[in-house]
């Protein structure tokens, strides 16, 4: 099982490298890595196993977090209390966005970012990716909100780039009102 301690810190030189195209099949430590991720981050995301397992919540994560320098990522989205659905994109591309930003009122957050940062990310209020699932077959999904943010936030990751790099640092809240908070 994965521990917070196998995710790489935002100090690590790693994250900042950009993340290599997946040939297909993809292999067996690929499979076993999308596997417990998914458990990582639905385990995280439930109150008593997070605490069990000393695991900070997380959404998303990508491969290159774990020091693998593949493009792909996974998001766990718990769409309902306890109900979850899982997202596994490998090569995935940003293909359209909506005009409208939002942003997180309590401010993004990262498994790699071990402290609070406060400021505001502007992300698409809705996004559309392309990728392949774990048989190479090619997908195509919109996501909106709270999802859209969490697809953008692993797409960055795997250009090498972290939330915080978004966020200005001379002023943090920056065309706040321009953007629709979630």
């Amino acid at each position: 099982m994965l521990k917070m301690s196998d995710i790489l810190d935002e100090k690590d030189k790693r994250l900042r490298e950009k993340s290599l195209e997946v040939t297909f099949p993809i292999s067996e430590d690929d499979k076993k890595t999308v596997k417990d991720i998914i458990e990582f981050l639905t385990n995280s995301q439930i109150e008593e196993l997070a605490e069990r397992y000393d695991l900070r919540p997380g959404m998303g994560l990508a491969a290159i977090q774990l020091g693998i320098k593949k493009r792909y990522f996974v998001v766990v989205h718990e769409y309902e209390e306890g109900k979850f659905e899982n997202y596994v994109i490998f090569n995935p591309k940003l293909v359209s966005n909506s005009e409208e930003i939002i942003y997180v009122g309590d401010g993004e957050g990262c498994l790699s970012v071990n402290r609070e940062v406060c400021g505001i990310v502007p992300r698409y209020a809705r996004v559309t990716v392309e990728g392949y699932d774990e048989e190479g077959r090619k997908i195509r999904i919109r996501a909106r909100e709270e999802l859209a943010i969490a697809f953008q936030h692993e797409l960055d990751h795997l250009e090498g780039i972290l939330f915080t790099d978004k966020i200005d640092p001379k002023d943090p809240y920056k065309n706040k009102d321009l953007y629709r908070e979630i």
